[in-house]
């Protein structure tokens, strides 16, 4: 009779310890989003008072019919998913390819490559160079204004460039073999064993770029470019400062204390219902380099 050992008092203790920090974790991650979603559903006089907890009192619905009405809103929540897609589909290309080539360690002139990419992290031309430099190549007003700019992030390069190293080389020198060309092995070998790495890099820009709005409120001037950032922050503007909001200015004083909420709920959603299909990738992805065979 095989006897199984039974885990120690200690262990169970730690188990225990684990479980209650990792709940209350739980609970104050959750908190504030639950809170913000109770706020948007609302009255103004209830949030004011500061009676609204996890349960939407005085129950309001005015804000997102506001928001929900003006064809403007809906016209920049589309440039949103363009420029998501668009911009996360240039930043995968630029960063996965140069990641790569920073990868191989016979690569002369590999340092200076790597100094030049950290260099950027520290230093950068500032805010008005940055501007004259998007005029003169005529990017303004369109998706590139955005999405050039901003497309490699040195975090995702370097962790990027840490995965591929931690590739075995022998799989690369056998393609080589059977004669794939380097984007061959590249698109044929490396990539499909990245699914994890690219899933969480195709996360950190989406999120990264859905969220941005003051590059477009600096590079764009019409209103119907803008993204819903920027359209919401509007919104936001008009009920604290009394401010131009679009079509719903003449209701915005009625639901000042809530409109902050709205818009936080409604810029939230999409992310929130990607995130439940890249998780497995996410959660395998960020322990890049802890831990190596």
């Amino acid at each position: 009779m095989v006897s199984v050992d039974r885990p120690t008092r200690g262990y169970r203790v730690f188990q225990g310890v684990n479980g209650v920090i990792l709940t209350l974790v739980v609970v104050v991650t959750l908190y504030p989003f639950v809170n913000i979603v109770a706020r948007s559903f609302s009255g103004e006089r209830q949030i004011r008072a500061g009676e609204v907890t996890l349960w939407p009192k005085g129950f309001n619905l005015t804000t997102y019919k506001i928001v929900f009405q003006d064809s403007m809103f809906w016209r920049n929540y589309g440039n949103t998913v363009f420029y998501t897609v668009v911009s996360t589909a240039v930043a995968m290309v630029l960063t996965t390819c140069y990641a790569y080539v920073l990868s191989k360690k016979q690569l002369k002139g590999r340092g200076i490559l790597v100094g030049v990419a950290v260099f950027t992290m520290f230093f950068s031309g500032g805010l008005i160079p940055n501007y004259v430099l998007i005029t003169s190549l005529g990017l303004k007003n369109s998706v590139w204004a955005i999405a050039l700019p901003n497309a490699i992030s040195v975090f995702n390069l370097l962790v990027m460039k840490a995965f591929f190293e931690s590739l075995p080389s022998d799989l690369e020198e056998a393609a080589q073999i059977d004669g794939l060309s380097t984007y061959g092995i590249l698109l044929r070998i490396v990539l499909p064993l990245s699914k994890a790495v690219v899933a969480t890099m195709v996360l950190f820009y989406s999120v990264s770029f859905w969220n941005s709005w003051f590059s477009a409120f600096l590079y764009l001037d019409r209103s119907e470019l803008m993204p819903v950032t920027v359209y919401l922050r509007n919104l936001i503007s008009g009920a604290t400062t009394g401010g131009n909001a679009g079509a719903a200015d003449a209701q915005l004083s009625q639901v000042g204390a809530n409109i902050q909420a709205v818009t936080m709920v409604l810029t939230s959603l999409p992310i929130l219902g990607v995130y439940p299909f890249v998780q497995r990738y996410f959660v395998s992805g960020v322990m890049l380099g802890a831990v190596k065979g």
